[in-house]
């Protein structure tokens, strides 16, 4: 299959390329999954010192906003009694004011108050489940999971519980926790990096071979047994990251099948169920990558009709990968096809 390329059109001044520095990665686990820093010498700067900042980010981010620690900010919040106020740390509420801002904007199809949902289908810390729900509890966890509930504090960045509200940040921490370590690579000096968590990236700069930090679109497990004739995208298509983050959602990810029906990690708080739509993936390129990791999200809860709707209202760059009796088919929106090299 023919590689396509997708390069930024305003690709900023460079400032202080390396020439032909040795490189340096950086590597761990956190969240569940696995993280990596690749950049190259830089005069003054101490890769350990800048490692032991990378560590200390992560574990804030964790502190903060884990499903999974039940002593993080997030899991005591979802435990209070109604009627109490809570203050959130400054990222916290950074990043739970922006899943407000884009579940009003995407009518709920974007919800960070999803958590008891999440357990009910087995997606989070209570543990995998391989059977439907009981009907009665999904129509209650689904009222229970309603963004608009959500009271929030800016000038004091405090939340109340309203009593039965459970956080899940789940779909949008990890691209935060992208952008954290980015930032603060570029506090300190650091220009040329590409950083990654759990596939999804951001990149800056370039490597010390001048060439951009390229990174391959993730493709659909079955992508290449679709038919010749099909409207499909290349298996490694190539995005040049230079100021820009990516992110990816796919029903391929986390799922269990019941009577020959999958259903995906990704729920519609809307309906209760995971989404059931012909989305097999959505990609999304943003200049921050907690945007990048949500709005992948979003438009697949949205579907392929109104999610690329929402994509082209928004101008936001987006590539969706679709199922059909044909095959998989792929429709980019008007700033991604733009992206085309």
């Amino acid at each position: 299959m023919h590689r396509r390329v997708f390069i930024p059109t305003d690709i900023p001044p460079l400032q202080d390329v390396p020439d032909n520095a040795r490189m340096f990665t950086l590597s761990g686990a956190t969240m569940g999954t696995q993280w990596q820093v690749q950049l190259p010498a830089i005069a003054g700067a101490s890769v350990a010192a800048l490692e032991t900042g990378i560590l200390q980010r992560l574990e804030r981010v964790i502190a903060q906003m884990s499903t999974w620690d039940e002593n993080s900010e997030l899991c005591r919040f979802n435990r209070a009694a109604p009627g109490s106020w809570h203050s959130l740390s400054a990222e916290f509420f950074t990043v739970l004011d922006y899943g407000v801002f884009l579940a009003r904007q995407t009518g709920g199809a974007y919800n960070p108050a999803a958590g008891e949902l999440v357990d009910l289908w087995g997606f989070g810390p209570a543990g995998a489940r391989s059977r439907i729900p009981d009907a009665g509890l999904l129509h209650s966890a689904s009222a229970s999971a309603q963004w608009r509930d959500l009271q929030l504090d800016r000038v004091q960045r405090k939340i109340l519980q309203t009593g039965g509200v459970r956080l899940d940040l789940s779909s949008i921490a990890k691209g935060f926790a992208v952008d954290l370590l980015a930032e603060f690579l570029l506090e300190h000096g650091v220009q040329h990096f590409l950083v990654e968590i759990g596939g999804e990236f951001r990149g800056h700069g370039v490597k010390p071979d001048r060439t951009p930090w390229w990174v391959a679109i993730e493709t659909v497990p079955d992508l290449m047994q679709t038919n010749a004739g099909a409207n499909t995208g290349a298996a490694g298509d190539l995005v040049a990251l230079c100021g820009l983050a990516i992110a990816t959602s796919g029903d391929y990810r986390q799922f269990f099948e019941r009577d020959g029906r999958r259903y995906s990690h990704t729920l519609d708080t809307r309906t209760g169920y995971p989404v059931a739509n012909s989305l097999a993936s959505v990609t999304v390129l943003h200049r921050q990558c907690m945007a990048a990791d949500a709005l992948a999200t979003a438009l697949t809860v949205l579907g392929p009709e109104h999610g690329l709707a929402y994509a082209q209202q928004h101008q936001i760059a987006a590539q969706f990968i679709c199922r059909s009796e044909q095959g998989l088919q792929e429709h980019l929106s008007a700033a991604m096809a733009a992206l085309l090299d």
